[in-house]
């Protein structure tokens, strides 16, 4: 089937365990055994971040450390990840499903929803044309999917999740309430872990349960997301699925990054955050953009993560001032418990760059103005000389940094320098 009229159908295509799906045909060797595509151990990533379905069966979990994985299934082999592999097989699939339609929203680099015109029924013709989708992937670039099909992006999703892998899952009108109503309310898109333990606290556990609880009360404990999940558990969920085109705008611009070795001071935490500060004062230049807020999150060694933010007195897009920003929350908020492994900084409430702005008396603009001329000429030696051109002298010998950032790759939907 290729592009018809008709009434509007939502796709959501899931492909199956991608990396590891990827690098098993990169490798047919790995055909049929237990693959985990793992990060570095030497760069302390050493987590499963795929698995294939053998190794799914053994237990192994995506987000396990690569030691308790092997535990669990022996014959375990992991491979490195290849990112660009998968940013290619990403591309082949999306060319795949804009033979159907122009409206395909990706969401991350392994999924998207699809909205396909369908005159018939969606048990009928949405089930045919999931078939459709779900047989030329596989064709052409021999990787499976998992279709959810519905009248809604939110139940699309459920399908997709509901039969693993290489299956489809249609909801309906009719039908929706007997085939989701009795999953837990965790399985519902937007319902994080949090959520989903302040909604089991007053014994909300199933989607059921929320679709018949109060709005009003959900609200309160909520907020406008408390409705809006009301509002998905009862199926009134009216987004469009976006054209291929479509370019989401910038709402933040972060840059995280897990140490060689655990951070055990304030003053190693503050060479981390610089470090990732010039990445992000370069994205919101690139962008246009200043933030007037910044957050961090903190992941210990123990993986416990805590994450706060702050308003910047002013907008900017000065790696220095974001990273003053972010050294005085954490110095405010973290309490050295436990060392810290992890470290992320967040240029948030971003607006234009050129936003007009209202400063309080306390404000020195001399050196602010200063600093941003400074910040636009070490930005001109960078765009000329390369990125390293020019650098902080602390963080050029700081042995817990991963090595060069030569990993980043750019996921469908998302932008990264």
């Amino acid at each position: 089937m290729r592009k018809t009229d008709g009434k509007r159908t939502i796709f959501h295509s899931d492909l199956n365990a991608f990396y590891a799906s990827v690098e098993i045909l990169l490798d047919p060797s790995l055909q049929g055994k237990a693959v985990a595509v793992c990060g570095s151990t030497e760069d302390r990533h050493g987590i499963v971040l795929a698995k294939s379905e053998p190794a799914k069966k053994a237990g192994v979990k995506t987000g396990m450390v690569i030691h308790e994985a092997k535990r669990l299934c022996p014959d375990l082999i992991s491979v490195p990840p290849h990112f660009d592999q998968y940013l290619e097989y990403s591309a082949k699939v999306r060319r795949v499903y804009e033979d159907f339609t122009d409206n395909v929203e990706p969401y991350g680099m392994d999924e998207c929803w699809l909205q396909v015109p369908c005159r018939r029924s969606l048990s009928e013709g949405g089930f045919e044309i999931a078939e459709q989708i779900r047989s030329a992937v596989k064709e052409e670039t021999g990787l499976t999917v998992s279709v959810g099909v519905s009248f809604n992006k939110v139940f699309a999703k459920l399908g997709s999740d509901m039969k693993k892998p290489d299956a489809v899952t249609v909801i309906t009108r009719e039908d929706y309430r007997d085939k989701i109503w009795w999953l837990p309310v965790s399985s519902l898109l937007y319902a994080g872990r949090a959520t989903t333990k302040k909604l089991n606290y007053h014994g909300i556990w199933t989607i059921g349960d929320l679709a018949g609880t109060d709005p009003a009360f959900l609200q309160r404990l909520l907020g406008i997301n408390g409705l809006d999940l009301w509002n998905y558990a009862n199926g009134n969920d009216n987004s469009l699925v976006m054209h291929k085109d479509f370019i989401s705008p910038v709402k933040s611009v972060s840059h995280g990054i897990t140490c060689r070795a655990d951070l055990v001071n304030d003053e190693e935490v503050w060479l981390v955050m610089l470090h990732l500060c010039q990445d992000i004062g370069h994205r919101l230049r690139k962008y246009g953009l200043a933030a007037t807020g910044v957050q961090i999150t903190i992941k210990d060694n123990t993986l416990a993560c805590v994450q706060h933010q702050k308003a910047l007195p002013y907008s900017t897009q000065s790696p220095m001032d974001i990273a003053f920003k972010a050294r005085e929350i954490f110095n405010e908020r973290y309490k050295w418990a436990n060392d810290v492994r992890a470290v992320s900084v967040g240029a948030i409430g971003l607006v234009p760059q050129q936003s007009p702005q209202q400063l309080d008396l306390f404000t020195d603009m001399r050196r602010v103005e200063k600093r941003e001329r400074l910040d636009y000429a070490v930005e001109k030696i960078r765009d000329r000389w390369g990125e390293r051109s020019i650098y902080p002298a602390s963080l050029m010998f700081n042995t817990k940094l991963p090595a060069a950032d030569s990993h980043k790759v750019l996921l469908p939907g998302m932008m990264l320098h």
